[in-house]
Formats: structure tokens, sequence, C-alpha cells
């Protein structure tokens, strides 16, 4: 009897669940109860677990559980014998608080006490236990507690019951929405548990509106999905229906010669699909409806005079609609929507829409407008009036202080002095958008209007893109500046926010970033990276401490942990990008202040741990380090009349053959060739601790060993600290 199995459908039927939590909300249902019934032995530990999740439901189909679990005993290791007992065989007081501990009395008539000896030969005394069988619906009724105690709700609603409860309209129960149905099917039998004031049933309720049944009975929980499909009007799996939604919107987009502008181009058919999945967008709206039906409407023409970054914008924040563009990537005036009904004729759904869209569109043209009636220029002064931190000052302030970073940014770079005037211009410029209507509304186009806003008032093409792209990158993946003045402007915004932060001790704990520092570290890092300009890291920093020094009293010198932190960041980065932990150590440890010179360094050290000589030197550097570290003494130049061991002086004639080719390499930046012709070093290297006393009882040897050390440790530990590739 314990071990028939049948698979297992559990629902709980509410009112609409919170789209935005709605796919984590189903997977930790199904997830928990199903771990529930594991741990109580009614589902195997290879249990299928499917969840499903709607707009209207949670549910969860487990395979292969139990009708009851089976009876297990175990022991429990208590104490040794002589701890237990006394020496008139009477229990002492430590074995009885033992016992109460594990839920037993004295005169418990299930307590059954055993005496074996542990596996250190020690004569102990065990507590024998047995697990009596649990029925399923006993197991069920404590795993539906757990999964609906530990669901991720964003917030508790709390509600009065009207039957099946102690006190009809005064009992409460608590839960993410309420709920009005229970389901229970153990293979096709019901299983009789509560849950919210609900007692399971077979049945449940399909669409509000197109489903042909109410309710809609399942006959057997392998049948739920099917039934619901087709008596219910209900696509219950959240990804099944997001998959057929996204597939519905693509092949519209291919109708009607569009793109979605949700999904990334120069990708196959099948890659876009799977990134669409993946999409804020599509996930929220998938949780908006139980059977999507996607339809084609229009808005006028004469909107598409205002940025298509706006248009864009409100569709998708404020009205769930997919944007459709051409195939230059332009902005058209169609889009999709995907409607939770079907009907025969959709021009009404179509109508509205059409009709609900067209005053977001309005607002979005009238203030793009009003806001070209005013100059950037003549909103900077008002920035002086806009709280940046109660510490740093307004935004006003700030602009300046990015402006002196930009300034000492554009000296170290020698540009021109078009160029550098273009860049306090950007630099000044860059926050003035923050005043205007459209990001007032849509904060998340600042930057982009005021590119807009900065070509309208005539300024150079150049200024405009850096004012566009100075928070640029905004996120992992994110296209970098566009030109070297929106380089230079982007570089000093992050880099005022950084030190002023750091200044001020607002440093980010755990997961909270309030001011997303580990964003900006990873912005400069990518800059100074992947731009190729010759900007030394500290040196910047340096700068933009002293900008602060200079305009801003109180702030503390936080450059040493600021560097930690941009280091710990670029270790993570380039360790994300496929390089071994002890490749970035041994490059980072040198601290490089060119970043743009770090992957061709990696490269180099990759290449030169894959020569048979890497281990023997690695192992040598790390010697020869720790030496170095014992010695006290300062080294100076090697003096060729004090070699007197063979293998001294051929390390020394090797050195003076092969340093030099390797210097000369590393000055020219092939740092792969010259760790490579380092590897000719190993023989003598190794015939030198094999044949040479370093710590001599003469002085004078011992100093000029030392000092024939050190110059061997700086010429291999140019490009990287060898030492850290060793095992």
């Amino acid at each position: 009897m314990s071990m028939t199995t049948e698979n297992l459908l559990v629902e709980l039927f509410v009112e609409e669940l919170p789209p935005k939590a709605l796919k984590k909300l189903g997977l930790a249902f199904a997830t928990v109860l199903a771990d529930s019934l594991k741990a109580q032995g009614l589902a195997f530990a290879d249990a299928v677990v499917t969840d499903f999740a709607s707009p209207r439901r949670l549910a969860a189909h487990v395979t292969k559980v139990k009708l009851e679990s089976e009876e297990k005993s175990s022991l429990i290791k208590l104490m040794p014998e002589k701890v237990a007992y006394a020496a008139d065989g009477q229990r002492t007081p430590a074995l009885q608080k033992r016992l109460v501990k594990e839920g037993y009395f004295l005169d418990d008539g299930a307590l059954n006490l055993i005496k074996e000896l542990d596996d250190k030969g020690v004569m102990c005394v065990w507590l024998k236990k047995v697990d009596q069988r649990v029925p399923l619906s006993v197991a069920l009724q404590h795993a539906l507690g757990v999964a609906i105690a530990k669901l991720p709700i964003p917030k508790v609603m709390s509600y009065q019951l009207e039957r099946d409860c102690d006190l009809p309209g005064w009992s409460t129960v608590s839960f993410v929405r309420p709920a009005h149905g229970l389901l229970a099917l153990h293979g096709s039998e019901v299983v009789p548990v509560q849950a919210l004031g609900l007692r399971a049933t077979d049945s449940t309720q399909g669409h509000r509106f197109e489903a042909t049944a109410s309710p809609v009975r399942i006959a057997h929980a392998d049948d739920y999905a099917a039934t619901l499909a087709r008596d219910g009007a209900v696509i219950a799996n959240f990804d099944a229906r997001s998959r057929a939604m996204v597939q519905a919107l693509r092949s519209e987009a291919k109708r009607l010669g569009r793109r979605l502008e949700v999904e990334p181009p120069l990708l196959t058919d099948a890659e876009a699909e799977e990134v669409l999945l993946d999409n804020a967008l599509v996930q929220e709206v998938t949780a908006l409806v139980e059977r999507p039906t996607v339809m084609v409407c229009n808005f006028d023409e004469v909107f598409l005079q205002v940025p298509q970054e706006c248009l864009i914008l409100t569709m998708k924040a404020n009205q769930k609609y997919f944007p459709l563009l051409d195939d230059a990537g332009r902005l058209s005036n169609q889009f999709l929507i995907v409607s939770n009904i079907n009907p025969q004729d959709p021009s009404a759904v179509i109508g509205g829409n059409e009709r609900v869209v067209r005053p977001r569109l309005a607002d979005a043209k009238f203030f793009f407008d009003q806001d070209r009636k005013r100059s950037l220029e003549s909103r900077v002064q008002g920035l002086s009036k806009v709280v940046y931190h109660n510490q740093l000052g307004t935004q006003g302030e700030r602009m300046a202080r990015v402006c002196a970073i930009a300034h000492a940014i554009s000296q170290a770079l020698h540009l021109d002095a078009n160029e550098s005037a273009q860049v306090q211009t950007a630099a000044r410029l860059a926050k003035a958008d923050l005043l205007t209507d459209m990001v007032g509304e849509f904060p998340e186009l600042q930057g982009t209007m005021g590119g807009y806003y900065a070509r309208h008032d005539g300024l150079s093409d150049s200024v405009a893109t850096a004012i566009e792209d100075h928070y640029k990158p905004r996120f992992a993946g994110d296209q970098l500046p566009r030109n070297r003045i929106a380089l230079v402007v982007a570089l000093a915004d992050k880099l005022e926010t950084l030190v002023g932060m750091f200044g001020i001790g607002n440093l980010p704990t755990g997961d909270k970033d309030p001011f997303a520092l580990r964003r900006h570290a990873l912005g400069v890092i990518r800059m100074l990276m992947e731009s190729g300009q010759p900007l030394a890291l500290e040196s910047l920093l340096h700068q933009a401490t002293s900008v602060y020094a200079s305009l801003h009293a109180g702030l503390q010198d936080a450059n040493a942990a600021l560097v930690n932190f941009i280091f710990d960041r670029l270790s993570g980065a380039l360790r994300e990008q496929g390089a071994s932990a002890q490749e970035v150590d041994a490059v980072l440890a040198l601290r490089p202040q060119q970043l743009a010179e770090v992957p061709k360094q990696l490269a180099a050290v990759r290449a030169f741990s894959d020569l048979p000589e890497s281990a023997a030197l690695a192992a040598a550097n790390k010697r020869i380090g720790n030496i170095l570290k014992k010695s006290d003494a300062a080294q100076g130049q090697v003096s060729a009349a004090l070699l007197h061991e063979t293998a001294e002086k051929d390390l020394y004639a090797a050195m003076q053959s092969i340093v030099p080719q390797a210097d000369a390499l590393f000055a020219a930046k092939d740092y792969t060739a010259s760790l490579q012709a380092l590897a000719a070093l190993r023989g003598p290297v190794d015939a030198f601790f094999d044949g040479v006393m370093v710590n001599a009882d003469d002085p004078a040897l011992k100093a000029n060993r030392l000092a024939l050390l050190q110059q061997l440790h700086a010429a291999m530990n140019r490009v990287a600290d060898l030492s850290k590739l060793a095992a």
C-alpha cells in the first residue's frame, strides 16, 4: 500500500496575482511543495516537478508521489554510557535532559535505548527512533502550509473568510491575493486537504470570458494543462504561454515587414526567440494574460516627430505595448498589443487601445515641444537649486566638479583647444536636461534628451553625442561613449561620483549599492581598457581627488580604498570573461595603471603558462621573492668580480644576453614575446639554485648574489607577478 504512487497536482486559484512577481511565485510554490514532500518521504528524490503560473493560479505537478510514507527507523547517538548512567545504574540528569530535547520523557512507552560501540570503540547509549507511516493527506497538508508561508510575496493582503471557518465574516487569513479555490489530485483521487479556508476539490475555473466549461473539472493530475487549455481557454504553464506569445508577436511583425523593438537584430530566429523569452516586458505581459492574442494597432504619424526613445518608453512602460521598427531601425506608427481575449471582431479591442495610447503620445509631444522653447544653456543656472547629495552639494556644484575633472583629463590626453572647449561645453550642459519636462516625466531618458535638445540648440554633433553618451556604459554590455569628447565627459562624471561617495564613506554594502558605485567602477574600467586611451588609473583618481579638495572642503582622501575597490571589480570582470584566477592575480598583483594593456598582459601570461619552462620559472620566482623579503640588505649593482661559482657566472651571462631583449620587447608592448624570451633562463636559474648558496658567510658575496636575484626578479615580473602561477 505504501508503495502505491501516482502523480500529484495541487492548484491554488486566486484573484489576479502581481505580474512582476508571478513567475517567481509559481516556481517557489512548486519547488517548496515538492521539497517538503521529499523531506517527508512521500516523493522520490528524482521526482519531476512542473510549476504552473497564470494571472489567477499557482500550481504544481509532482511525479511519483506515494500514498503514504515508509516506516523508517534510525539510531541517534546520545552520549557515552559512563555519562548516561550513574554508578547505581540510574539515568543521569544529562541523559534525561537529552531525551527531553529529542521529544521523549522517561515514562514514554516509545522510548527505546540501546547500548553499542561507536566508530571509536566507545560504548555509547543510542536512541532508536521509529518514524511511523505518514499518509499523503497529512504530508500534503504540511507541505501546503510550508509552501504558502515561504512564498516570496511582495506584499501580503489580509481578508475575511465567509465559510468553512470558525467565525464567518470575521476569521482572517493572509495571502498575496484572496484565494477562491483549492485543487488537489493524487492521480484521479482528491486529497482531503485545506488551505486559506478552502477545501480541496477536483475542479478549478478557466478563463473569465472564454472558458467553455465552468467549473473546469480535472479528471486526472496529468490532464491539468490539456484540460485547462481545452475547456478553460488557459495556457497554465508560464513558459509555454510566454513562448506562444513570442511566436505570435514575431510572426505578426514579420507579416507586417517590421521587427520588434525588443528583439535584438542580427540574431538567428532561435537565438532571438530565446532572448525575447527573458525580456522584462515579455515576462510582464505573459503574467497579465491567460491566453495571449496578438493584434495590430496604429497611431497618428504626426507623433513620429517626437524622438522615438520617448514614444517607445511610453508605449512599453505605461501601456505594455510592443513597438515595431522598420528595416532601418526607425520607429513605425504600428505597434502590437497582447490581448487576454480573442473576439471574432477585434476592432473594438484595437480601437480601445489606440484611443488609450493617443493621450500618452500627445503628452510626450507636448513635453518635447515645450522643452525646446528653452535652451540647455538657460537651464544650467537652475542646477544650483537641485540637491545632488546633502554632503556633496547641488547638481550645480557637481557640474563644476565634473567640468574641472574633465579639464584635467583633457590635459592628460593633450587635446587641442577646440576639443578641450567642446569637452567643457558638454560637461557644463550634461545635467541640464534634468530640468526638462520630458526627463521629469521619464527619468530613464536623461542624457538621451540632452542630446536631442543640444542639436536643436545648434551645438556640434560631437557635443550633442557627448551629452547623450555621458552616462554610458549604463549596464553590462552597453555601448561605450562614441567619441573622445564623450569619453572624457563620461569618465569625469563617473570619477566625480566614485571619489565623492568614497570621500564621505558612502560605500556599497552587501547587495545594497544605491548610487551604483559598482556599475560606475566597471564603467571606468571598460572605458580605460577598451578605448585605448593612454590614461593611468591612479593618476586619474588623484586628479579627481584634487578637484574635490579645491572645490569641496571636508572630503576625506579615500583613494587607497577606491583603488582596491576598482581592482576588485576588475578582477571579477576578467574572471567572468574566462581568465583563470591565477592569471588574473598574476597580472593585477603589479597594479597596472594602463588598463588598456591588461588584456594583452593576460594573453601573454596565458601563453607563458603553456610553455614547458613556466612551472619551474614560476616556482623559482616565488623562491626568489621569499629570499628577498627575508633580506634586510639593500641590493645594489652586481659586481662581475664577485661572481665565484660557475652557476652564478652562467646566470649572470644569460641575463646580460636575455634580459635586454625581454626589456625591449616589453617596451614595444609585445608582452607575449617578452615572457617567452625569459623562458630561456630556466636552465641557468635551476643551476644557480642547485649550485649556489645565496646566504654565503662572506657579506660581500651574499650582497652580490642578492643583487643578482634582485635584478632577475625585476626582469621576470615586468609583465606580471609570475610567482602567482606557482602551484
